[in-house]
């Protein structure tokens, strides 16, 4: 074959010509070029060198792999727009038969001759004197199965034959063969001897459980129906797996932990015995129980120790929570803080422009109405030391929040407006800071006014056991001035003299523990609490447990919005991350682990929910048996969405206080956060009115409104919202029904007309006679008669009325019976609108 170019040889072969240069330098060859030219043995160098490397070092190849690869074309999209190409590869491999066979049958050879050799030696292992097989003969076979097979035929000759060889390797292969067959029979025969031995066993091992246990077998026939044999022998079958049982000699005592609640059901699992066990021994008891009846503690303790078990441990429902309550402790010693000074009195009083003037801001002109609705809490450093305040509510809605305010606090502010004296409010957080036992300081307000009267306020708080320390109490009074800033310094120098006599202390380092001040849901970021730090320190990242929410602290804000990385004592701070807005009022406290935190949060929300069901239940009961025999009771539903927690608990209380014997209002629902979507709905299934408070409704809320003309409202002062409620329920009111006497006229004679009937000659007496209004007959001032005027005349005229000192002539309707002397009462029925 003549020389060809590395090119020619490219195209020939089908590939490219850089690989096959890149093949052919691999292989040793000198070619670089396409045009250089390749000689024939240069062709079978490349050959062989391309055999070895895919694993064939053979002359001749045994198989041959054959590849194809097909590119075709798929119409995708709407109406095949889109084309995208597919490629399909298939690969096939080519062996030779004659290869296959031929290892086929010596693999076949080799596991004959294997198998044959280990039955043999598992024969002598069995019967090691066996007389067709002599210890010579099974020697041999070991020997061969041992060696390997090119040595097999050179180490059988040179052994001493103990019978004759066989003259050809076919009947070689047969003798053992059968040696092989003779073999496997034996082994089977002492098999089944071996199996009849463990039968037997069997056998006498169930005899001797029989007379152990006394009167099984009388309840095997029992059950079986009194028959002793099975056809085909399925009753011995059947004995043969039962499993041997000894009945205990004496009771067992089981040692039971009961919970606060526990049902039936539950205790006899307990005590391992039936449910009509436990019944039975209730009845015993004089209790009638079913299987799901609950018991309390003290039963279930009498019922395990009748029944003859042990009550080995009482678990209260709370352990968890108290055990991680008591998992807080605190090391050192504690540490002087600054006070919580509560900010009180009655609306308008001047509390949050007090705050103002010490914190150099102006809170009150960002107040809706100017009135403070929701509780603050700053922290501020004054030239005589740090001190926190919280601001609450005057309006007569928040009583709870005042109440709260007072319970986390060290020292009231009590501010009295100097020209507005005592006010109900201002009576209230008397009352509230002498029930929290919290020392009181006095502001008597507005002292800029010309009509300041600070006298009269010492006067009005001496009778309600407020004396001031002038007139001999403990209580200091400070004139101040929010607009003027008098008395500022000697009102914070009255406050720290209280706390000093306090003596305030608290550990500063350790988990933080504290109250929930205020809770709200921000759309941007989820629930915000405000917490004051009470003890220990709360930092970022603490996992925190508040009420009924937890969660770990992501982010701690001041007053300020500023991002903290921790908050101590008397620090009020918000905290973001928690799973939903607590209850303001709640405590908090830092938790070990997230787990922990959870399952109390969930076990507290349980407790939640029975508390509620309970009161729904009992609330449903005291309804049906108030309603019976009275009228139907009209029910204003209303779904109520609020800006902060505290709010919303003053606006549910607030409207619960409004309900009347004939109209109240129903909370559907109530909660913190704009409207939503599932608000709308819920309130056109209910048919109730949407309040929004501080909040409004997203773009999906307000589309249901608008579908199905929901009245949604937006406030932002409470009595505004309070006072729209008090006309919705005035109009829910049955308008009342006035009688007004119109006239009155004497009846002087009675005619009788052939198209009337009797006809009554009256004098008017009083006031005037209408036609067609109701009248009353009247017999020595007795209704006798009450109907409708059918005729008034006057001479022969039809008149519409007939005034005082004239006479008249009265056709009563439906009745004949009019005598001289009576008196005839026409009165008119106006419908008058309730209120409340």
């Amino acid at each position: 074959m003549a020389d060809v170019t590395v090119k020619e040889l490219a195209d020939v072969v089908g590939t490219s010509v850089d690989r096959l240069l890149s093949q052919m330098k691999e292989a040793g060859l000198p070619q670089t070029a396409a045009s250089q030219s390749v000689s024939d043995d240069q062709k079978q160098s490349l050959l062989l060198f391309l055999k070895k490397s895919h694993g064939e070092a053979a002359a001749t190849p045994n198989k041959i792999t054959l590849k194809r690869k097909v590119t075709t074309t798929l119409k995708t999209g709407q109406g095949g727009k889109k084309a995208v190409a597919i490629e399909v590869r298939k690969k096939r491999t080519y062996v030779k038969r004659e290869e296959l066979d031929l290892e086929a049958e010596k693999a076949k050879e080799e596991a004959a001759r294997a198998e044959a050799a280990a039955q043999v030696a598992a024969e002598a292992a069995a019967a090691p004197a066996v007389a067709e097989a002599p210890a010579e003969a099974v020697a041999e076979v070991k020997a061969e199965a041992e060696a390997p097979a090119a040595e097999k035929p050179a180490a059988t000759s040179a052994k001493p034959a103990a019978k004759a060889k066989p003259a050809t390797v076919e009947e070689d292969a047969a003798q053992k063969r059968a040696e092989a067959e003779a073999a496997q029979a034996r082994q089977e025969e002492n098999r089944k001897k071996s199996n009849k031995t463990v039968d037997k066993k069997r056998v006498d091992q169930r005899e001797n459980s029989r007379f152990t246990d006394g009167g099984d077998d009388d309840r095997n026939r029992s059950r079986r129906g009194g028959k002793g044999k099975t056809k085909g022998g399925r009753g011995r079958q059947q004995s043969a797996n039962e499993h041997a049982f000894t009945r205990p000699t004496a009771p067992v005592v089981h040692e039971v932990e009961l919970p606060e609640a526990i049902t039936v059901a539950d205790l006899a699992s307990k005590m391992a015995v039936k449910a009509g066990e436990v019944i039975k021994t209730l009845m015993k008891m004089g209790v009638m129980a079913t299987i799901n009846q609950i018991l309390d503690q003290d039963t279930a303790t009498l019922v395990v120790e009748e029944m003859g078990h042990k009550v080995t441990k009482l678990i209260a429902d709370n352990a968890l929570e108290v055990a991680v309550t008591e998992s807080v402790s605190y090391e050192g010693d504690e540490q002087p803080r600054a006070p919580v000074v509560t900010v009180m009195g009655h609306v308008d009083h001047g509390k949050t422009s007090l705050l103002d003037y010490i914190r150099r801001t102006r809170v009150v002109s960002g107040e809706a109405g100017g009135i403070t609705q929701h509780i603050g809490a700053y922290h501020v450093e004054t030239d005589h030391g740090m001190v926190s305040f919280l601001d609450t509510p005057g309006h007569a809605a928040f009583t709870s929040m005042r109440a709260r305010g007072a319970q986390s606090t060290d020292v009231v502010i009590l501010v009295v407006a100097a020209d507005d004296g005592v006010m109900p409010q201002t009576e209230e957080a008397v009352q509230h800071a002498k029930a929290a036992g919290v020392p009181i300081v006095v502001a008597i307000n507005k002292m800029d006014k010309e009509s300041a009267d600070p006298e009269r306020v010492k006067s009005e708080l001496s009778a309600r056991d407020v004396l001031p320390e002038d007139w001999g109490g403990t209580v200091p009074f400070i004139p101040v001035s929010a607009h003027t800033g008098q008395g500022i310094d000697e009102l914070l120098e009255a406050v720290l003299l209280q706390a000093e006599i306090l003596e305030l202390k608290a550990h500063f380092s350790g988990p933080g523990q504290g109250v929930v001040v205020e809770s709200r849901l921000d759309k941007g970021r989820g629930p915000v609490a405000t917490l004051l730090v009470q003890n220990g320190t709360l930092k970022k990242g603490d996992i925190v447990l508040a009420g009924t929410c937890y969660g770990r602290a992501r982010a701690l804000l001041d007053e300020n919005g500023q991002q903290v990385n921790g908050a101590g004592p008397s620090i009020p701070v918000e905290i973001l991350g928690l799973n939903g807005t607590p209850e303001a009022g709640d405590n908090f406290m830092v938790v070990e682990s997230e787990k922990k935190a959870r399952e109390v949060a969930e076990f507290r929300e349980n407790k939640m929910k029975e508390v509620v069901q309970q009161r729904q239940q009992a609330a449903k009961l005291d309804a049906l048996f108030s309603g019976m025999g009275e009228g139907q009771v009209a029910n204003l539903n209303v779904v109520v969405k609020t800006d902060v927690r505290g709010s919303l608990e003053a606006i549910v209380a607030s409207l619960q206080k409004l309900a009347t014997d004939e109209v109240r209002v129903n909370v559907v629902s109530s909660g913190v956060g704009g409207i939503t979507e599932t608000d709308a709905t819920l309130a056109v299934a209910s048919g109730a009115v949407m309040f929004g408070f501080n909040v409004r409704a997203d773009n999906a809320a307000k589309k249901v409104v608008e579908n199905n003309g929901v009245d949604m409202r937006y406030y932002s002062v409470i009595y505004d919202l309070l006072d729209d409620v008090k006309q919705a329920m005035a109009g829910l009111l049955a308008p009342e029904l006035r009688e007004e006497i119109t006239g009155i006229a004497e009846v002087r004679d009675v005619f009788n007309s052939p198209k009337f009937g009797q006809i009554a000659g009256c004098m008017v007496i009083d006031g005037v006679i209408y036609r067609h209004k109701k009248i009353r007959v009247l017999r020595d001032n007795v209704v006798v008669y009450e109907g409708e005027l059918e005729s008034l005349r006057r001479f022969k005229d039809d008149v519409a009325d007939v005034r005082q000192g004239m006479e008249c002539g009265i056709g009563v309707k439906n009745y004949q019976d009019v005598r001289p002397g009576d008196q005839i009462e026409v009165f008119d029925v106006r419908e008058i609108a309730r209120t409340l």
